[in-house]
């Protein structure tokens, strides 16, 4: 009876699987040489996309999901979040964010540490992120550890890639971290980057680096490579100017900015550089000594010089509000950015930038069938998704708090009790 059920489940599964699916009337943003289809159709088969275009011939049998006017899009993908480390920030023991007692650095890896059944998944996915970088917070050193990419399905094997890039912080806090100036940052990071250039030769006749320990170094050898990239965690303008600086010395390390709220101060340098940004567009006040030329209008400046820029929520915060990542989007579009580089920075920029363009990001014939459907514009805060695809597969809209919601909402009698178990 154990062996039939198993193989049911399996079958069941495959079934899900290889089901056909097309998602048709709707405008079709397509981020990709086909551009905007005004009504079209997206089909889907064995989780990829088969066809997309205006006449779309629908097989006998596919599940037809009617997008009724509405857009048809690929899902967001938050360049930077901690969704699954986090569930209540000041509760210690629902945090696993950072590790700052621990000895180690470069060799955390957030993958250890992350939940697919965090709650906050489900509220990000219902409001049309379909894949998120998990980024580390800092911990006993600027060096926070290796970063991970995640679907937003929930199921257990929705963490698809581990170790894929690097997180460092270079920011004020990260200045503090270190010793308390940036000097003792910059020299750390250096130290650090020396060791694993020359590891496991340093460590041959004892344990220690200058900055890191063996365990760290092994894991830093990746970054000095250029195997993955190192995401360089700063604000101020002289910061990324030595960034920069970095970037010529060791051309073989891939720099990502993550804050970058005076880039546009440099955006053609950076642009030269080739170093991608993920920006807040809503960090637009002097929140500190190193924000002070902060501006709404800092995407829109930095999508006309060329960076390769992907938005993200840091200024709401990275374990709840990444559900507002659209919201964001719109607001660079207020403030100078057009609507197509917008929408770019919260799909294909970020897949580009974390070198999985290949499989996701736009609705093309081969990808992953990662697909939105939107009631109106989704840039447009009143406008919500229908219905989100994950790999090809319809996925819940179901969250903790529309639980909440329906369970509250039933009304009883007085003297009764107000709700029901």
């Amino acid at each position: 009876m154990a062996a039939a059920g198993l193989t049911a489940c399996f079958l069941s599964a495959a079934t899900a699987l290889a089901q056909t699916i097309a998602v048709t009337n709707g405008r079709v943003i397509t981020n990709a040489e086909a551009g905007v289809i005004e009504s079209g159709t997206v089909l889907i088969r064995d989780g990829r996309i088969a066809e997309v275009g205006a006449n779309v011939r629908i097989p006998s049998g596919a599940r037809v999901i009617d997008a009724e006017g509405g857009w048809i899009t690929p899902g967001l993908f938050h360049p930077q979040t901690e969704l699954g480390l986090v569930e209540v920030a000041l509760e210690a023991a629902a945090r696993d964010n950072a590790a700052s007692g621990s000895s180690f650095t470069a060799a955390i890896d957030v993958a250890d540490s992350f939940n697919p059944a965090g709650n906050h998944i489900p509220s990000a996915r219902v409001k049309g992120v379909t894949r998120f970088a998990v980024h580390p917070a800092v911990g006993s050193a600027i060096i926070a550890g290796r970063g991970a990419l995640a679907d937003a399905s929930g199921r257990p094997d929705s963490l698809f890639a581990d170790r894929q890039f690097m997180l460092v912080d270079l920011s004020v806090s990260g200045a503090r971290t270190a010793g308390g100036a940036r000097s003792a940052a910059w020299a750390y990071l250096r130290a650090a980057i020396e060791d694993a250039r020359f590891y496991p030769g340093r460590f041959m006749s004892h344990h220690e680096g200058d900055a890191i320990n063996r365990f760290d170094a092994a894991a830093m050898v990746d970054v000095v490579r250029g195997t993955i990239p190192l995401i360089m965690r700063m604000d101020r303008a002289s910061d990324i100017r030595r960034a920069i600086a970095f970037q010529a010395r060791y051309p073989a390390i891939r720099l990502i900015i993550a804050g970058g709220a005076e880039a546009h101060l440099l955006a053609d340098e950076i642009a030269e550089a080739g170093i991608p940004v993920i920006l807040d567009p809503m960090r637009n006040l002097p929140a500190s000594f190193d924000t002070l030329a902060a501006s709404n209008r800092a995407a829109g400046i930095l999508h006309e010089a060329g960076v390769e820029l992907a938005y993200t929520t840091l200024g709401s915060d990275l374990y709840w509000n990444p559900r507002l990542l659209r919201q964001h989007a719109g607001i660079a579009v207020a403030h100078g950015a057009s609507w197509e580089d917008a929408f770019n920075a919260i799909t294909l920029a970020p897949a580009r930038i974390y070198g999985v363009a290949d499989r996701f990001g736009s609705l093309e014939t081969g990808k992953t069938a990662d697909v939105v459907v939107w009631d109106g514009d989704p840039l447009e805060v009143l406008s919500a998704p229908t219905a989100v695809l994950i790999d090809g597969r319809v996925t819940s809209l179901e969250t903790r708090q529309t639980r909440l919601r329906d369970r509250y909402a039933q009304m009883r009698r007085e003297g009764e009790h107000g709700f029901a178990h």
